[in-house]
């Protein structure tokens, strides 16, 4: 390994671009002056003069004509205004390319620090940064470029592949596998137990062992205190480009697909299988041993106690159609007069009855 002292953080910004050489890089059309200085990135409503923003929502495209932003990330066929315009067909992931050019994180510098503990039997490649209080048990095996902040902890026979990058406090446990560019954030969990409990014939809860590893796919990110449990049996798996978000629960044996979204405070119930291209939008649920198929979308606090079909997009809870919801939401709104005028009503028809 590099020698310790090597260990310390650095980073590394843009402080200006001009506004011609941001449009190239991005592949942009640009519609005004190609020498404005450009000096960061902000929303519509922040920015300023010397500042590039974006519009990917047409309900917001009234603000872009009041910005005071240099420039505007929008489509090609979006009106002209005022800014100057920079036009793509994909604004919002263009704007994301154009905030990593002038901001980007701390890269840590390949070396072990002296806290550190490491297991003689780990294998970790010369690339690595093992931060402060780090502890790697036996069997370890660590691909190239891996950074390891302060009081990272992975358990024995972990496997990672290329450039993990693991932030202070998260956790992988015994035999998981993880691949390549996954990201682990502040205090996640891979691998811990599953909760499964069998009741013995005192009427006690005692422990079902968790044999099973999680393996995570290629591109995987764990967002902070997130959790990935481990499985009974068999594995809990995570495909290749799932996003975790915060506070999710992942239950053991979980099988999760590929370009899914698990939104913050998700929880999956141990056996669920997600699709490919799945969202589960902020505090959704799904039970146990059940299957969302490919590109279902869950709206925010949704659940689902069933199967659901490729391709659904449902609401409420217990979910159902989400065009049907909309409806019965509205309604449900409107319930305080309907019952109003259907008094008035009863009370109309019970005077007639008796005036006869």
């Amino acid at each position: 390994m590099i020698p310790s002292q090597h260990w310390a953080p650095r980073s590394a910004t843009i402080s200006s671009m001009k506004l011609g050489e941001l449009a190239s890089r991005l592949g942009a059309e640009l519609r005004g002056n190609a020498e404005l200085e450009i000096t960061g990135v902000k929303g519509i409503e922040e920015a300023g003069p010397t500042e590039i923003t974006f519009v990917a929502n047409p309900k917001y495209g009234g603000l872009a004509r009041k910005t005071q932003a240099a420039a505007v990330l929008v489509e090609p066929e979006f009106p002209e205004i005022t800014a100057a315009t920079l036009r793509i067909k994909n604004p919002y992931h263009a704007f994301s390319l154009a905030l990593g050019y002038f901001y980007q994180p701390p890269v840590y510098a390949p070396g072990i620090h002296p806290t550190a503990v490491i297991d003689p039997t780990a294998e970790i490649d010369e690339g690595a940064h093992i931060g402060a209080y780090v502890v790697i048990g036996p069997g370890v095996k660590l691909g190239p470029h891996a950074t390891l902040l302060p009081h990272v902890v992975l358990y024995p026979d972990v496997q990672a592949g290329s450039n993990l990058f693991a932030h202070a406090h998260s956790v992988v446990r015994e035999g998981c596998i993880l691949g390549d560019y996954v990201t682990l954030e502040n205090g996640a969990i891979v691998g811990a137990d599953g909760f499964g409990f069998s009741k013995n014939e005192l009427g006690h809860w005692t422990k079902i062992p968790q044999s099973g590893p999680v393996r995570l796919g290629d591109r995987v990110d764990v967002q902070a205190n997130a959790c990935v449990d481990r499985a009974t049996i068999g594995a809990t798996e995570i495909g290749d480009g799932t996003k975790i978000d915060n506070l999710v629960q992942v239950g053991h044996g979980s099988r999760v697909g590929q370009n899914t979204l698990l939104c913050a405070q998700t929880g999956l119930a141990g056996s669920s299988i997600v699709g490919n291209n799945v969202i589960l939008a902020g505090q959704t649920g799904v039970a146990g041993h059940c299957t969302v198929g490919d590109g279902v979308i869950l709206t925010a606090q949704s659940a689902v106690s069933h199967d659901v079909p490729p391709g659904k997009v449902l609401s409420g809870s217990p979910g159902f159609d989400n065009r049907v919801w909309l409806r019965a939401t509205a309604i449900f709104q409107r319930l305080p007069d309907l019952l109003k005028r259907l008094d008035r009503v009863e009370k109309a028809v019970s005077a007639t009855k008796e005036g006869q």
